[in-house]
């Protein structure tokens, strides 16, 4: 199954643990709206590092939304990789997190692509249901 449409997004400095300030990592939160084909809102954390031209985050973001009308909640994880000096050599994974769906979307599995340019960031999901 497939999904498409936009999200907005604020994210937001927060402040990064004992261990994370030690470490040099970064904290942010995630509060999303999502249209499209799936309605509702996220929310999550990521943890940031900038090396030089090179960043890097994971996150993790519990949706609670509607897709192409069923409703429940899953979490998405989220791995990106990029360095600035070589636009290409960006990598993005976000993926549902195994058994995390609820409500009609339990046993949802799937990955998300992120795209952004100047009009916002839109989302392409690739996704499946168990049958019912």
């Amino acid at each position: 199954m497939h999904a498409t449409g936009t999200f907005q997004v604020a994210v937001k400095p927060a402040e990064a643990s004992e261990i994370g300030k030690a470490a040099g990592l970064g904290r942010m939160t995630i509060d999303k709206v999502w249209s499209g084909d799936i309605e509702g809102t996220s929310k999550g954390e990521m943890t940031t590092t900038a090396v030089g031209t090179t960043m890097a985050y994971v996150a993790l973001e519990t949706m609670n939304v509607k897709i192409n009308g069923k409703s429940g909640t899953f979490v998405f994880s989220h791995k990106a990789t990029m360095d600035s000096t070589n636009p290409k050599s960006g990598v993005m994974e976000v993926s549902v997190l195994p058994n995390t769906g609820t409500g009609d979307l339990k046993g949802i599995e799937g990955t998300l692509q992120i795209a952004i340019d100047k009009s916002g960031h839109s989302y392409d999901f690739t996704y499946t249901l168990p049958a019912q």
